[in-house]
């Protein structure tokens, strides 16, 4: 009988988590806490994209499945030798809890809290705890408690890599009449109309003021990938197209046409303040849906 959770060396000898469970199966490395594959049992194809030319190594962020950012989103405002996307994405995270549940569901609980390495690039105590929860819904929930004596500001995403089909025959809605901050253009602010997302080029927006569902209504695989959120704000849709990708040593040339992530994030004018001994959580339910 198949083991529901066992913790071994994976790709480039990274510890992971794989999970096969009865309703999915899922892998997630403790570096960065990152789900790397989350496949339900009633899809046919790939729900998460992984690029094939990923790189497993300590420190190295691993392109695709869902990076986890903390405790800035993109470069550092002020600092730009500090880390892309923070530092928790390339940490070592604990894992304190894998149990399957009644439901056919399994749970997982990992957990980072500051050291003298993050104080060096970020001089704030915190604890995080990331519950995933496998099953046919992936349920991703970032707790982040502020273990300082002063309040702090931080940002934070789920940077889910959605596969699909073609990503210029996909559209995208729950984003209807939303302002947002292109930052392939300067960092210049725009607001996005009541029609669909459709992606024509490189696209690198971060969405302010979302709280609704977003949908990926994917022709070509004939289903709909929905991301649910809540302690969310901000919602990042990035592709990188052809150019950018063919620049992008851990992509793929034509990886473009098979990827676009829709992000669950507190970013920009959405970074969260929180007190001391304050807690926040975000949480994204990602499912697989039938095309309508």
């Amino acid at each position: 009988m198949t083991e529901p959770v066992v913790v071994e060396a994976g790709a480039g000898g990274l510890e992971r988590v794989r999970v096969t469970g009865a309703r999915a199966d899922a892998e997630v490395y403790l570096q960065g806490a990152h789900v790397t594959r989350w496949q339900p049992r009633s899809a046919a194809a790939p729900v998460l994209f992984l690029s094939a030319r990923a790189a497993y190594a300590p420190g190295k962020a691993i392109r695709g499945g869902v990076p986890l950012i903390f405790p800035w989103f993109g470069p550092h405002a002020t600092d730009r030798t500090k880390p892309m996307h923070g530092f928790a994405r390339a940490r070592s995270w604990r894992l304190v809890r894998a149990e399957p549940a009644p439901d056919g569901t399994v749970g997982l609980e990992l957990a980072l809290d500051d050291d003298e390495a993050t104080r060096a690039v970020w001089s704030h105590a915190f604890r995080a705890r990331y519950r995933v929860t496998i099953g046919d819904a992936l349920g991703l929930t970032l707790e982040i408690v502020n273990a300082s004596r002063a309040p702090f500001t931080f940002e934070a995403a789920l940077h889910t890599y959605l596969t699909v089909g073609d990503v210029r025959a996909v559209a995208i809605t729950g984003l209807d009449d939303t302002a947002y901050i292109d930052k392939v253009d300067a960092m210049t602010r725009k607001r996005h109309g009541a029609e669909p997302l459709r992606l024509t080029g490189e696209t690198d927006r971060v969405f302010l003021g979302t709280r609704t569902r977003c949908v990926v209504h994917d022709r070509d695989l004939g289903r709909r990938l929905a991301v649910d959120k809540t302690g969310s704000a901000s919602t990042v849709v990035w592709n990188p197209w052809s150019a950018k990708a063919a620049e992008i040593a851990d992509l793929e040339p034509e990886d473009w046409r098979r990827m676009v992530c829709v992000e669950t994030a507190n970013a920009a004018d959405d970074a969260v303040t929180l007190a001391p001994g304050a807690r926040h959580v975000m949480t994204a339910t990602i499912r697989v849906e039938a095309a309508a």
